[in-house]
């Protein structure tokens, strides 16, 4: 009896861009496919159709996706779409009408449904094709964890609302579920990512959950503490300055968590604040940052702020300098102001020029630096416990507690070859740069 050679399984190459929450439904996507029995190709030409997530939050995001689309199609010649700008499914179909189905964000069941369409799935049951904690785009000592979908804010210079709807948050003991598969399959560090991390469990009214059996209220603070039982890092991204943050503090100071907030203040003058529709008591916001550190002196805040919002004048970003200089911030990005399309902001009187907002965007960087030296420079001698990212030759690049992956900066160890990718790490702090710091390793 001859044998049939074993016949290929369909193969999904897969494109994902724009920002941890689209890494999150991506592999959420990635998940599915490979739980049906399709293969994951890196290549174009290995791939029986492409899959491009797409971001569509600003002008470059646009025209860096509307360009993955285009090699795609170039590369392999079907392709679907999904993510962000794929709310905007004319924009797409504008410029490459012959991409096969476009859904918009968060929409696994829709994507599915199209490469079902296109590419019809051949599952062996008897396979298991799944790791418990499912597919990842990351390394495999950290991950994101997100907590929930939309937002309920309506910032005059953001379309994610009308991309992805209004807050959705997961039931707290679907997500502590996720969190427990994550650490059994040797994630060092969880990342807690949503459009409004602050806001989780608002939409439920705090329901109350359950994780193995044992009653959780769906608010942050709760979540927060049941994950800090998991002994792995926990950080929190994209966290309004809240009253009930407050809250979260005392878990920092006692380990729990890692003391460490992701605050997008955006801007720091009211006025621009209050055309940006958002909460515009500077000195409240300033108050809170004190009150803060004297229960968490180790806490590192990091932010983001637009340059050149529509009707900056000068005197306006002073202010946002003199709110730098007060509050101090370890970390702080900058992006000029982009008028994206179907946002609020774009109707408003007196644009910034482009020239002008990208030097006030330069020179809110320079400013910055000095402040973000100077806190590093008093970590000079200190022990720190951090998590090794990469070993080569030239030694290990870790991050500390105050350190996210691919946003803030890193611990360079040159005497680091012994250390362990994934584990973590006791070293002592000898120098630093404006971004990173240099230690040794303590044996």
């Amino acid at each position: 009896m001859v044998k049939q050679a074993r016949q290929r399984p369909p193969t999904v190459g897969f494109v994902s861009l724009g920002c941890p929450k689209a890494t999150v439904d991506s592999e959420h996507i990635l998940t599915r496919l490979r739980g049906e029995g399709y293969e994951i190709s890196s290549t174009y030409d290995e791939a029986d159709l492409v899959v491009v997530n797409t971001c569509g939050f600003i002008d470059a995001a646009v025209a860096e996706s509307l360009g993955a689309i285009g090699e795609a199609l170039n590369e392999n010649g079907k392709v679907i779409v999904t993510g962000c700008l794929g709310a905007k499914e004319d924009v797409i179909l504008a410029a490459h009408p012959q991409v096969l189905e476009v859904t918009g964000p968060h929409a696994t069941e829709a994507v599915m449904q199209a490469v079902h369409r296109h590419l019809p799935k051949r599952h062996d049951p008897f396979q298991d094709l799944v790791p418990p904690q499912g597919v990842r785009l990351t390394p495999s000592h950290y991950a994101y964890l997100k907590i929930s979908e939309g937002c309920n804010h309506r910032c005059s210079f953001c379309i994610i609302p009308s991309m992805r709807g209004d807050l959705v948050s997961r039931p707290i003991g679907e997500v502590m579920k996720e969190a427990e598969a994550l650490v059994d399959a040797g994630v060092r560090e969880i990342l807690v990512i949503s459009q409004d991390t602050s806001a989780y469990g608002v939409d439920l009214r705090y329901r109350t959950g359950f994780w193995g059996g044992r009653p959780l209220k769906t608010r942050l603070a709760e979540l927060c503490k049941a994950l800090g039982e998991l002994g792995v890092w926990v950080r929190l991204h994209y966290v309004y300055p809240y009253p009930s943050v407050d809250d979260l503090l005392p878990l920092m100071a006692e380990g729990l968590i890692l003391p460490y907030l992701d605050v997008p203040f955006q801007h720091a003058s009211p006025r621009i604040l209050k055309l940006m529709k958002r909460p515009g008591a500077v000195d409240d916001t300033l108050a809170r940052i004190r009150s803060w550190r004297q229960v968490c002196p180790d806490l590192t805040i990091r932010s983001t702020f637009i340059t050149g919002f529509p009707g900056e004048t000068e005197e306006d970003f002073s202010l946002l300098l003199d709110f730098l200089a007060e509050a101090q911030l370890d970390r702080v990005g900058a992006f000029a102001y982009s008028p994206v399309e179907g946002a609020t902001a774009n109707a408003l009187p007196d644009p910034v020029p482009e020239l002008l907002r990208e030097e006030r965007k330069a020179r809110l960087m320079a400013f910055q630096e000095d402040i973000s030296t100077q806190r590093l420079e008093a970590k000079i001698g200190q022990e720190l416990t951090v998590l090794v990212d990469e070993v080569d030759d030239e030694g290990a690049l870790a991050r500390s507690p105050a350190d996210a992956p691919e946003i803030d900066g890193l611990v360079i160890i040159p005497d680091g070859l012994e250390l362990e990718v994934g584990e973590f790490a006791q070293v002592r702090v000898t120098d630093c740069d404006v971004h990173d710091l240099y230690a040794v390793p303590i044996v």
